[in-house]
């Protein structure tokens, strides 16, 4: 018996209105993901490659075709269903870090735990804020970060929950080379640690080049996955 897939899409297409006629985003996506691999998802601006992410983590509806997690289809769940799902299973880190600006460093990554009525939320917040080196910086709100320390704290956040997958959309896309690169061996750490999925969209060739694989998209379609 072969392994289910932890992700695995099914002709999977989403369209939109645009004036008078449809634009298709995505066109026909088949592409399956092995429980612990690294993928990269690359290709020019308007090619599609964030709104695949954000269907595979359950964060929009396709038009047509089918995505699973786990062998769980997302279509055949309610918004409930779904939010449940994505709590106990996915990570999501934006480029934009989408921290709570009134909250502090801790408070963001203790959140996600409170909510969910986790054993020991405080000690794993801060654990997970040594673990990106902001054990001091906990106490700061994100205005008094920088661009890379905020970015730790979203890492941080995403993990709180210890996903098996975690999706990242241009995670270094609004940080400088140097400071990129640090946040991307820290997300290769803390998925080394704990096994993660991680698929990752990116316009980075050098961070590519460190994906188990690259799934390269054109108009909406694979136009290649090596």
């Amino acid at each position: 018996m072969t392994d289910v897939p932890r992700i695995e899409c099914l002709a999977l297409g989403m369209c939109m209105p645009s004036g008078d006629r449809t634009l298709t985003i995505l066109d026909g996506i088949d592409l399956q993901i092995a429980a612990g691999e690294l993928v990269a998802i690359l290709g020019p601006s308007g090619s599609g490659k964030s709104t695949l992410l954000g269907l595979m983590a359950g964060l929009d509806r396709p038009t047509c075709g089918s995505v699973r997690l786990d062998g769980v289809p997302l279509e055949g769940l309610d918004e409930d269903q779904l939010a449940l799902l994505r709590r106990e299973k996915v990570g999501f880190v934006f480029q934009s870090f989408h921290l709570l600006e009134n909250l502090t460093a801790r408070e963001n990554v203790l959140v996600p735990l409170e909510l969910v009525g986790a054993q020991g939320a405080a000690v794993r917040t801060n654990e997970l804020l040594d673990q990106v080196g902001l054990s001091e910086r906990g106490h700061h709100y994100p205005a008094q970060l920088s661009g890379g320390e905020q970015q730790r704290v979203a890492l941080a956040r995403a993990f709180a929950s210890r996903p098996s997958i975690l999706f990242a959309d241009e995670p270094t896309g609004n940080l400088d080379s140097e400071t990129g690169a640090h946040i991307l061996d820290l997300m290769l750490e803390l998925r080394e640690a704990r096994g993660t999925t991680l698929v990752l969209v990116t316009h980075d060739a050098a961070i590519a080049a460190r994906a188990d694989r690259e799934v390269h998209l054109r108009g909406g379609r694979i136009e290649s996955a090596r």
